[in-house]
């Protein structure tokens, strides 16, 4: 580690039993980090086990478990964290109008407001030492739509204004804070999301069920189908530079579709990205 201002080399990662969140956590902990990890339960961690590692099952979408699991992370850390990165999400794909008002609470639960919950419990211990980090893993869906991700969309453009405004606020607090927009990972999201698809659409009862054979195509395939998509690593690079960086970004995009669709969105008039978006979407 290059920053002289970590005492106590604390970073707690939400969503660590695969992907994305694992990647991280193997990278810090090589790194010397101290690494308080958090997964649904404790044994999808079990890959994880090691020296300096310290597991904790939260539900994001349960405001107990939350509260329980920042409390558990103050106690290990002493009150002394250097970096928080929210990670753990999921997707629940299925057209607006045949989201139900459950399921569509259940991803800003768990994409929004757990997250939202577990930064402001930890922001004291981020801000004791002066120079806290506080990164949030939203994704190039936070800045452009897909068809048949309003749900997911949704949850990310709402993250992306949270973590803005805490921007705005923590100016001068020695936290600073970044988000990070993957385009496509590598990882078994796409498979989780197949099950919330499979559980929460009725596919039989949509006008949109053609396109659903498409969509379940998509999150069902074996590789994933998406063009440039790239390992978890590429995610650690962006993390890296904000952890260590004495000026870190306030925004990393991921991947080449990531650039190309942030750049097409500040190009092209509405009407034109609309239909860009929707022949993406028609690949899924």
């Amino acid at each position: 580690m290059n920053n002289p201002k970590v005492k106590e080399p604390w970073v707690m990662v939400t969503g660590v039993s695969s992907g994305i969140g694992e990647n991280l956590t193997q990278y810090l902990l090589n790194a010397g980090y101290k690494v308080v990890g958090t997964a649904r339960t404790l044994t999808a961690m079990d890959n994880l086990a090691q020296q300096n590692f310290y597991p904790l099952a939260l539900e994001l979408a349960d405001e107990e478990s939350v509260s329980r699991a920042a409390a558990a992370a103050l106690e290990w850390c002493d009150g002394d964290l250097f970096c928080l990165i929210n990670n753990a999400a999921y997707a629940q794909p299925g057209a607006v109008e045949d989201l139900t008002r459950r399921e569509l609470e259940q991803q800003f639960a768990v994409n929004v407001f757990g997250t939202h919950q577990l930064s402001a419990l930890l922001l004291p211990a981020l801000r004791r030492g002066g120079g806290g980090r506080l990164i949030n893993i939203s994704s190039i869906l936070g800045l452009v739509v897909f068809p048949w991700q309003g749900a997911y969309n949704a949850s990310k453009f709402a993250l992306e204004g949270l973590t803005d405004t805490l921007r705005l606020e923590l100016a001068g607090s020695g936290v600073h804070v970044s988000t990070i927009e993957p385009g496509p990972i590598r990882s078994s999201f796409r498979h989780r999301a197949l099950d919330e698809f499979r559980r929460g659409i009725d596919v039989g009862a949509s006008r949109h069920a053609d396109s659903y054979a498409r969509v379940s195509a998509y999150y069902a395939a074996t590789e994933h189908p998406t063009p440039f998509t790239a390992a978890p690593d590429a995610v650690w690079k962006r993390v890296q530079h904000a952890l260590h960086s004495s000026r870190p970004q306030s925004h990393y995009l991921v991947t080449f579709p990531a650039y190309a669709l942030a750049f097409l969105r500040r190009l092209l008039p509405i009407r034109g990205m609309d239909a860009l978006l929707r022949k993406l979407g028609s690949m899924r």
